[in-house]
């Protein structure tokens, strides 16, 4: 096994937990080592870091997959991670039939991350040396749950380009027909594992979509970005009065309609519109609504987007606080990592102050604990969830 030594002064992190060394961290870049290779990761003493995979062509040229442990990296090894990850989601969420089982690094799995919607999978290989053992990755899951009737791989995201992998979509093991049925709080969602957005639900709002219901009787309710209209479901049957969800996509709004209609959602009503462009309509038309759930799209995947996505989140939250009823809520939700949660709530915070509201927090949340955060690691940190009584 190849090993790669990290400059002198440079493994602090490393020690901390951190799982990534930089290539400009590195004495020197192996360029002979193939993409993807298990390597043995030292600093300039000697001391040994473990097992990594490597990939000369990233920036991100070594991800630590254990430490200081010889054993090969074999479908054992996936096992083993998959089994421990399980009984973590079991004690976290009891029964639920749809979760994430591996959410990369916070599991000590650098770059896969694989979720299960009952009898299927989908994975995802974000890191080249994930990409490479895709093979042991199917063969560990299908004896981890031996119930799998389908394994779908989604890998076109942005960050396999980072890698220099290649985009691919499609079944990787057994049938998986074009939509399936699955339950997560105890609702049953029509989901299209292949051509549906990521992997097939949101997962990491489980929780918050609770925290919505509680709320929303004799609500008139706003759910914007709706996508397969789990917040507004939530709301309906938390007793709102009337909920309406917006979406840009029609498929997405015509799979919220036959949600809808399998979990008999009354008072519920959904709609294909840009959500930026039906707020500034409900403005100029001084509408009023009980409770705006905003839950948009990533703004900004890198730091250099961070003013213009500071930018987009202000616009929105402005519009949604002119549009809230005195003692109604505002649900904002951000997903962009660069957007740490400090500056979060400094944008909605002046956004309150812009339009003349005060803003009392009665309820702080964030990604499902089946997205676990890694305290060495502020990556694995990303969704920001609040819900705010409008005075």
């Amino acid at each position: 096994m190849e090993t790669i030594t990290i400059k002198r002064m440079h493994d602090e992190r490393i020690k901390s937990g951190h799982l990534w060394v930089f290539s400009n961290e590195l004495v020197d870049v192996p360029k002979t080592i193939p993409p993807g290779s298990i390597v043995r990761v030292k600093n300039s003493r000697g001391d040994d870091f473990g097992q990594a995979f490597f990939n000369a062509n990233s920036l991100i040229a070594a991800r630590i997959l254990q430490w200081k442990d010889s054993a090969p990296i074999s479908v054992d090894f996936f096992v083993e991670r998959f089994q421990q990850a399980l009984h973590r989601r079991k004690k976290l969420l009891g029964n639920e039939e749809c979760f994430r089982l591996a959410f990369g690094e916070s599991d000590l799995l650098p770059g896969l991350v694989v979720d299960i919607y009952g009898n299927y999978a989908c994975v995802q290989t974000l890191s080249f040396g994930m990409d490479v053992l895709l093979n042991d990755i199917i063969t560990a899951l299908t004896i981890v749950f031996p119930q799998l009737k389908g394994i779908v791989e989604k890998n076109k995201s942005s960050l396999r380009d980072l890698e220099g992998l290649q985009p691919r979509e499609g079944v990787v093991w057994g049938e998986v027909p074009d939509e399936i049925l699955v339950k997560e709080n105890d609702f049953i969602y029509s989901v299209q594992l292949i051509d549906g957005q990521k992997t097939g639900l949101f997962l990491d709002q489980k929780l918050n979509r609770r925290a919505v219901e509680q709320l929303s009787e004799g609500l008139r309710v706003l759910d914007c970005f709706t996508n397969q209209g789990g917040f507004a479901m939530h709301a309906s049957r938390g007793g709102a009065k009337y909920t309406l969800g917006v979406d840009s996509s029609k498929k997405a709004i015509e799979r919220c309609n036959e949600n809808a209609r399998v979990n008999n959602c009354s008072n519920i009503e959904f709609r294909v519109e840009e959500v930026f462009a039906f707020l500034d309509k409900q403005l100029e038309t001084n509408q009023k609504w009980d409770m705006i759930i905003l839950d948009p799209p990533s703004f900004t995947k890198s730091k250099k987007n961070v003013p213009e996505a500071r930018r987009g989140y202000e616009r929105i939250n402005r519009v949604a606080l002119c549009l809230v009823e005195s003692g109604g809520y505002l649900v904002t939700a951000s997903c962009s990592h660069h957007i740490f949660e400090d500056v979060f709530l400094e944008i909605i915070t002046q956004s309150a102050e812009k339009e003349g509201r005060q803003l009392q927090l009665v309820h702080r949340g964030m990604q499902s604990p089946d997205h676990p955060i890694l305290l060495s690691m502020p990556q694995t940190k990303y969704l920001k969830f609040y819900i705010f009584q409008v005075l």
